[in-house]
């Protein structure tokens, strides 16, 4: 690893938010250094091989309404990589499967009884037709969602999904974030009703790597193995440690996750400024991604609504993607939603598959453990943030306290949900903003 003394703009994260703000800042003529803690850039889009096709470690789509990812592919001039299929999803509960993937699915959903049924349909149009997200902020998801389908309604969709997802934290999330995913399913369906999700050839991973091969040819440079243990100012600019080599720059973006960004900047940011930034709880994510040599169910996204059942949802990638882009593996993804001192995050990837195999089975009696070819096990210990009541209180600004320093991480993502989208969004807003600041002709000019 090589690291320069010294840059305009040095951005700490690799992932989409970061390579988004470097490619704005670079585009202006602008010196960025960007330092990714990980072997690999993408962050949470960062991929494996399988038969020799990059896949994603955690599943991902985008949504058609996803217009700043859509632009950014745009920009790059990668649009024949974009792939855009109606996806079939349902809903397994009380030992059975449910398909939900239109408005006929759900008039036939049939743990609802009729006016259940109705009520839910209206649930999502009614939720759509929030104007002012502020005014559910007072509300928890669940307090809402009763009151706009009724508690059997709430008890059998809503309820699992939550306690899936959040765990610990169910109880605790705001009708906000709720609202947001219920409008973003709601405007990415094909004139049926049935959802069109897209997906990028090469994985997500992909779009990260074209986004950094720009950013280099336009003079840009990015660093991986290049943890920050230090940011700190320095006679009126910033110095980033990492590893003992020291990088000085005019202004430091930050999109790590907050509570990483309280240890970097410890040394000089007083204890209310530390505790601002550790306000806002995450909960970590385990994933096992099973290989196997044929399909579970014709079903891409199963929502999970079993108690019982350890994983919020089991996702077969390869009825989205053709299982022939890897060498005719069939993806299956198992994805748990936990706290990091939960003991299943600790898991090893054959402890994880003997406690996670019972469970697929009986939900897919004809599984057998020979049907796996390869498995692999992913961690990420600040997947998503933890949005409560009044969550816009609890966001730090920008701006540090001391000038030239800005974060720009997931948590910040309000009223929507963390998402490449998003995160290209701000990206490219806290990019152009620096840009602004430090060089504000080269900008107005362009």
């Amino acid at each position: 690893m090589t690291l320069s003394h010294s840059t305009q703009v040095t951005i700490v994260g690799g992932g989409f938010t970061g390579l988004t703000a470097a490619y704005e800042l670079v585009k202006q003529g602008i010196a960025v250094t960007v330092l990714e803690a990980e072997p690999e850039i993408a962050g949470l889009a960062a991929a494996f091989d399988v038969s020799g096709e990059k896949l994603d470690r955690f599943y991902h789509h985008w949504f058609t309404n996803d217009v700043e990812v859509m632009g950014l592919i745009d920009d790059l001039g990668l649009n024949e990589r974009v792939v855009i299929n109606p996806t079939n999803t349902g809903i397994y509960y009380a030992n059975n499967f449910f398909k939900l993937s239109t408005p006929w699915d759900l008039l036939n959903f049939k743990p609802l009884g009729f006016i259940d049924r109705i009520r839910l349909g209206l649930l999502a149009l009614r939720a759509r037709r929030v104007g002012n997200w502020m005014e559910l902020e007072h509300k928890t998801a669940h307090q809402w969602l009763r009151e706009l389908g009724g508690e059997n309604v709430y008890r059998v969709v809503w309820e699992p999904l939550l306690k899936g997802k959040f765990g610990p934290y169910a109880n605790d999330i705001s009708a906000v974030w709720f609202w947001n995913k219920l409008k973003l399913r709601g405007g990415s369906r094909g004139k049926g009703g049935e959802e069109r999700l897209a997906y990028f050839k090469g994985g997500f991973v992909g779009l990260a790597d074209a986004l950094a091969e720009r950013i280099t040819a336009l003079g840009g440079r990015i660093e991986t193995n290049a943890a920050v243990t230090r940011i700190d100012p320095i006679g009126g600019r910033w110095k980033t440690t990492v590893k003992g080599e020291e990088i000085l720059s005019d202004r430091v973006i930050a999109t790590t996750a907050l509570p990483i960004i309280s240890d970097m900047v410890r040394g000089w940011a007083d204890q209310d400024y530390l505790a601002s930034l550790r306000k806002i709880d995450y909960i970590g994510n385990v994933c096992l991604v099973l290989q196997l040599d044929r399909s579970l169910s014709k079903t891409y996204w199963l929502n999970v609504n079993d108690p019982s059942f350890p994983f919020v949802g089991v996702i077969e990638h390869t009825n989205f993607e053709r299982p022939e882009t890897y060498g005719g593996n069939h993806v299956v993804y198992l994805s748990k939603y936990l706290p990091h001192t939960d003991a299943l995050y600790s898991m090893d990837r054959d402890q994880l598959l003997d406690y996670a195999f019972p469970y697929l089975k009986k939900m897919f009696p004809e599984l057998e453990r020979g049907w796996i070819r390869d498995y692999q096990v992913w961690r990420a210990r600040w997947s998503q943030p933890v949005v409560v009541k009044h969550y816009s209180k609890l966001i730090p600004p920008q701006d540090a306290p001391l000038p030239g320093m800005h974060i720009c991480s997931m948590a910040q993502i309000y009223p929507e949900d963390r998402g490449t989208n998003y995160a290209i969004r701000e990206g490219r807003k806290i990019g152009q903003r620096v840009a602004r600041m430090v060089n504000p002709v080269a900008l107005e000019n362009a």
